[in-house]
């Protein structure tokens, strides 16, 4: 599953940098209003990653969940506010978000594991 995380984490630093290296003023706008949108304010990071953690599981982008779940493993959220935040995204999202869930809790482990290696 390490190999997952440095998978996911690969593709998308080099697919970020080709959308980004194509200078479109929009989407380059988007990505910088997106990366800004999680910087330190009233809300700490922490609390915009979980968030955001959220957010993707109930809209279920599997991709996006996974970013947020690297972002919040980095911003020290413990597995015990990990599975409150899984718990507020199903009952937000009702049982269609139980498989993304799965794979979250999945992606969770690894990177608990990735941590300890």
């Amino acid at each position: 599953m390490a190999d997952e995380i440095q998978a996911f984490n690969d593709y998308r630093a080099k697919m970020n940098e080709v959308i980004l290296g194509k200078q479109n003023k929009v989407i380059n706008r988007l990505f910088n209003l997106d990366t800004n949108t999680y910087a330190e304010g009233a809300l700490s990071t922490k609390v915009k990653e979980m968030l955001g953690l959220v957010s993707s599981m109930v809209l279920r982008c599997d991709d996006c969940i996974k970013y947020h779940l690297g972002k919040c493993h980095e911003q020290g959220i413990t597995t015990e506010e990990m599975y409150e935040i899984f718990a507020v995204a199903n009952i937000v999202g009702g049982t269609i978000v139980i498989p993304h869930t799965r794979r979250a809790a999945e992606y969770w482990e690894a990177l608990q594991q990735q941590e300890q290696a």
